[in-house]
């Protein structure tokens, strides 16, 4: 009588490894949703454009002005509708500036047209316009000052060349400003020789 092979039975390593596999695999494409899904973080910004903290007296002077994207945008677009239906007036302060300061009133126009506004003064109901213009093939800074009425009429208050062109100026600076101008712009004209009493050199010689 001869005895029935045994039967061998099969390993059960092989089966527990392609388990885990498939569970590592499993696990690796949930961590890959889950990865996508997550929102990108903001890249970090560099040290010289974070924004720097404002000083005591640079936040004293900026009272009462308003700086927000939202006001500057609305006072932008009742800027250019009032330019372009031609609802608008130079004031005598801003033709003497213009006449002193080597601008002509074209060039205040055209800041108003393609200048944009600043600095909007909701007490003051006045808005700080900033642009440029040209002399001589030379780009020039142009603050021009625009006070609106009610009924969507502008007058240009005032125009002038900035010492600091891209600074705000204050509510307290732009009313001395326009109190104590006057509105009376003095020019000054250089004479071709010496100043009377001081050591004469002769006149101005032309360059060769």
């Amino acid at each position: 009588m001869t005895k029935a092979p045994a039967t061998r039975s099969a390993p059960s390593r092989p089966v527990k490894a392609g388990t885990d596999l498939l569970a590592l695999r499993a696990q690796l494409a949930r961590a890959e949703k889950e990865a996508r899904r997550a929102p990108t973080p903001p890249p970090a910004r560099p040290e010289h454009l974070r924004a720097k903290p404002v000083k005591p007296q640079r936040e004293a002077d900026l009272a009462g002005v308003d700086t927000t994207d939202h006001t500057l945008t609305r006072a932008h677009a009742r800027l250019r509708d009032a330019v372009y239906d031609g609802r608008y007036h130079l004031c005598p302060h801003a033709i003497g500036h213009a006449r002193a300061e080597g601008f002509l009133e074209h060039d205040i126009i055209q800041v108003l047209v393609a200048g944009r506004v600043r600095a909007v003064y909701p007490e003051d109901r006045r808005w700080l316009v900033c642009g440029f213009f040209e002399s001589c093939g030379v780009a020039l800074p142009l603050h021009v000052v625009v006070e609106h009425a009610p009924d969507g009429h502008l007058d240009v208050v005032t125009a002038f060349v900035p010492r600091h062109p891209h600074h705000i100026i204050s509510r307290a600076r732009l009313a001395v400003m326009l109190r104590y101008d006057d509105e009376k712009i003095r020019m000054r004209t250089a004479p071709v020789g010496n100043k009377p009493g001081n050591r004469s050199k002769g006149k101005w010689k032309k360059s060769g």
